[in-house]
């Protein structure tokens, strides 16, 4: 097939560092390639493909200081889309409900994957005004408060199987990696880890909207011993960091659409112990890949547990479950049919 692949621009693909959704759309990009499949990619010009890459924008817009306006390098890159639609089979897109005005009352086959939160209440009004799209979710968590959409399904994401693997390591002490937040709770972790007597280390972005939380609640309590600020990661270096860690922590509190740090730390065979919300209960198998825990307590006892989860197990699992090869083909078969949808029928004349 000839696939379009539109990503936002804030960040690379991949990403330098943290950056979830770019992350992604640069596994399923390079595995559609791998698959033989004419693949254009559009996104920032400092991204690394191997498919075709359509530069929109020089570079990521979180590091382009020049930048004031976001929305104007948004509006260049859908139009640009528009100008070259005819030349592809299906457009895939990554930004939410950007794209529906422009290409959902044409006759363009495209499908959007939403990658983040849809709880939001400025977002109902939005999609009910908007055309229908052809809509994958990344989770059936995610749909549930926007359950009216047109979803043409869900593909949990995946990763290169050879990306993250496990490392030789001696499990010394637990892990939090991702952004520092409140949503992600790191304050948690630290309570879980202190409770457990087994020192954390936080591999984490801190954004600058979160750098007020980060010095009022977290940085007083990482002075008080026991945990270990490795700040932010890159992908060379995440089998090492999880690979040493007894588990990975997840105390989230919000409705965490798919978490791609649990897969990451699967890849690496180190077992998960996660907040029961959102997604967590479609990726972790309870008992097999991790724990899901209710509440600080709960997740102490997990920690406890943690002798009886086979590390080779959960690697095991990772490979049937989260692989980027199965992300892609689950997504071929909804690019087919979409595009079959599309496309006009011969029919009889007199």
């Amino acid at each position: 097939m000839r696939i379009a692949q539109i990503a936002p621009l804030a960040e690379a693909v991949p990403p330098k560092f943290y950056g979830g959704t770019e992350r992604v759309v640069s596994y399923l990009t390079e595995e559609l390639v791998a698959l033989g499949h004419e693949v254009t990619l559009f996104a920032s010009g400092d991204s690394v493909t191997s498919a075709e890459l359509d530069a929109v924008w020089p570079q990521a817009l979180r590091l382009d200081t020049t930048i004031r306006d976001w929305s104007a390098p948004l509006a260049l890159l859908l139009e640009r889309v528009r100008q070259r639609a005819d030349e592809f089979d299906v457009l895939h897109f990554h930004l939410d409900y950007w794209p529906a005005s422009l290409f959902a009352r044409h006759n363009i086959p495209f499908v959007t994957t939403l990658h983040g939160r849809l709880d939001l209440p400025e977002l109902r009004p939005v999609y009910a005004a908007l055309p229908p799209m052809n809509i994958v979710s990344i989770s059936e968590a995610q749909r549930r408060p926007l359950k009216e959409a047109h979803y043409v399904g869900t593909v949990l994401h995946g990763l290169p199987a050879e990306l993250l693997t496990p490392q030789a390591a001696t499990p010394s002490y637990l892990a939090f990696l991702g952004r520092i937040c409140p949503e992600k709770r790191p304050d948690r972790a630290i309570r879980i880890a202190r409770a457990a007597g087994i020192p954390l280390k936080i591999a984490a972005k801190i954004d600058r909207v979160d750098a007020e939380y980060f010095e009022t609640v977290i940085k007083p309590m990482i002075a008080d011993g026991g945990v270990e600020l490795v700040g932010e990661i890159n992908e060379q270096q995440k089998p090492a960091f999880l690979s040493g860690a007894r588990a990975l922590l997840m105390p989230i509190d919000w409705p965490e659409p798919f978490g791609l740090v649990m897969i990451e730390a699967m890849a690496c065979g180190t077992p998960v112990i996660a907040y029961n919300h959102g997604s967590v209960p479609e990726i972790i198998d309870d008992g097999v890949t991790g724990f899901i825990v209710e509440d600080e307590m709960s997740a102490v006892a997990a920690v406890r547990r943690l002798p009886t989860i086979p590390r080779a197990g959960v690697r095991a699992m990772f490979e049937e479950r989260f692989t980027a090869r199965r992300m892609a083909e689950d997504y071929l078969s909804i690019y087919r049919s979409v595009s079959a949808s599309r496309r006009p029928r011969l029919r009889l004349v007199k």
